[in-house]
């Protein structure tokens, strides 16, 4: 895609610096030596390396090649390319591991890609405090691993946890598996290190377990997909690992409306599962056809529960009589073994799919209790249209993945028709476009149908004062 059109300078107000000055001309060649120059051996114009970065796991392209990657290993060399972008106007888009799924972090023709997967130190672990202040490059199941001998975790668990970067993770507010205990990841990070669009450092959040001191900007760049600033540090709230047996079960159902109602029920009874997850028939195919098993046994929606804690076996013993009450045919895993194994399943849906096709995945969420109404729509959808719509769903926190498998490069205008239905369907049911992969440039075009024309001037304004030239991560969340 190609860059968003750059809006004038204006002028800086008395009271706060000054930015760095704009160059009138801009010039490629200029800029190219100069940031050479300032960052020996961190810039790359190789083209296969900048075809890699204009694409991300959405499957979305950029047709042109950005201008230059610069991999980032400390902070001065982000500070560094962002003072020489604002002085050239240079639009420039922040990348981690690439995994995110709205096509946020693509770069097209005569952008800068800051690559900050480098950055991967781990800076700070404190048991006392339970908290790890990291880089934003290191892996989020790395870090696991690292804080598991010390009896630490780190919460956020999205499905992409092997490869998916912590600074990533933050940037998109992402959710996953366990968000129905334990949250999406703005509810695990305490501070935040930022590099503005001018280079200028500022640090956000606190240490400390409260902390009310002026505005909650930790907040505003949690899922801000990199169009405020570069988050260059993380204070992570960390939480004792778990311990112990974390009883798990499947149960298979009749229907997915059923399944979803008995999903529903299970949060009703005031029971808190780690993790409830929901597949149905069309996901099931995929998953039988590339796994070669079918845990639903034929079945047309399976669901998988897991509890974990001191009560967890209590616990999942009542997530089971309110399944069976809701028509499942329950069946506890045997050990932790068959537990991973049933939840391996679950994390290789997407691959699954992927076999078939190129995927465009979606995340609208909806109130716990409209579970079922989403799913007999997507089944709607699916009549009216004559397409397949596999959909799984986080279904502890109603965050449901309808997927379609597409043939070819381009998207068909068909699939975007369908698509824009289930937005409007999931809105309507007091929903959201994205329970966890932003906006983006999938999204954007229908980013005004929730927020309204109020809220979107006053999120355009937010950016405004952050990146006053419009050069981090232009075309992204919002439509030109």
């Amino acid at each position: 895609m190609a860059s968003a059109h750059l809006p004038p300078a204006t002028p800086a107000s008395p009271e706060k610096p000054a930015p760095t000055e704009v160059s009138l001309f801009p010039d490629n060649a200029s800029f190219l030596a100069q940031l050479a120059v300032a960052l020996p051996g961190r810039v790359s114009t190789d083209p296969q390396s900048l075809e890699a970065h204009s694409a991300d796991r959405s499957g979305q392209r950029a047709p042109g090649l950005p201008l230059a990657l610069v991999k980032a290993l400390r902070v001065e060399d982000v500070q560094v390319a962002c003072r020489l972008a604002t002085a050239h106007r240079i639009p420039l888009v922040t990348r981690g591991a690439g995994t995110g799924l709205a096509g946020g972090t693509i770069a097209g023709e005569g952008e800068l890609v800051l690559d900050v997967s480098g950055m991967d130190r781990v800076l700070e672990v404190s048991t006392a405090n339970r908290l790890a202040v990291v880089e934003p490059g290191v892996i989020n199941a790395t870090l696991n691993a690292l804080l598991a001998p010390q009896g630490l975790w780190w919460a956020p668990d999205p499905a992409s946890k092997a490869i998916s970067t912590v600074g990533g993770n933050i940037a998109m507010n992402a959710g996953g598996l366990l968000c129905a205990k334990y949250g999406v990841t703005r509810e695990s990070v305490l501070a935040l290190k930022v590099v503005l669009a001018d280079g200028r450092l500022i640090s956000v959040g606190h240490r400390t377990v409260k902390g009310v001191t002026g505005y909650d900007l930790t907040a505003l760049m949690i899922g801000s997909e990199g169009t405020l600033g570069i988050i260059v540090e993380a204070t992570l709230k960390l939480l004792p690992a778990i311990t112990g047996e974390t009883p798990t079960l499947g149960a298979a159902f009749a229907s997915i409306e059923a399944a979803a109602a008995a999903a529903t029920a299970v949060i009703e009874a005031g029971l808190v599962p780690a993790a409830l997850e929901l597949m149905d028939r069309p996901s099931l195919d995929a998953l039988t056809a590339y796994t070669g098993q079918d845990p639903a046994h034929g079945a047309q929606a399976y669901l998988l529960a897991q509890t974990d804690g001191q009560q967890g076996q209590a616990e999942l013993d009542a997530v089971a009589a309110v399944l069976r009450a809701g028509g499942g045919e329950c069946t506890l895993a045997a050990n932790a073994a068959e537990a991973e194994a049933l939840f391996a399943q679950r994390r290789l849906l997407f691959p699954a799919l992927e076999a078939a096709g190129r995927l465009l995945v979606e995340d609208v969420a909806v109130p716990r209790d409209r579970m079922a109404d989403a799913f007999a729509a997507i089944r709607e959808l699916e009549a009216e249209f004559g397409v397949s719509i596999p959909t799984a769903a986080h279904a502890g926190d109603g965050n449901l993945h309808p997927t379609f498998v597409v043939q070819g490069e381009e998207i068909p205008e068909v699939i975007w028709e369908v698509a824009g239905r289930l937005f409007a369907l999931g809105l309507e049911m007091g929903g959201t476009l994205s329970g966890e992969h932003g906006i983006g440039l999938l999204k954007r075009r229908w980013l005004r149908d929730e927020l309204g024309d109020t809220q979107m001037e006053l999120q355009r304004s937010v950016k405004a004062v952050f990146d006053p030239l419009g050069i981090l991560n232009p075309g992204k969340v919002f439509a030109n």
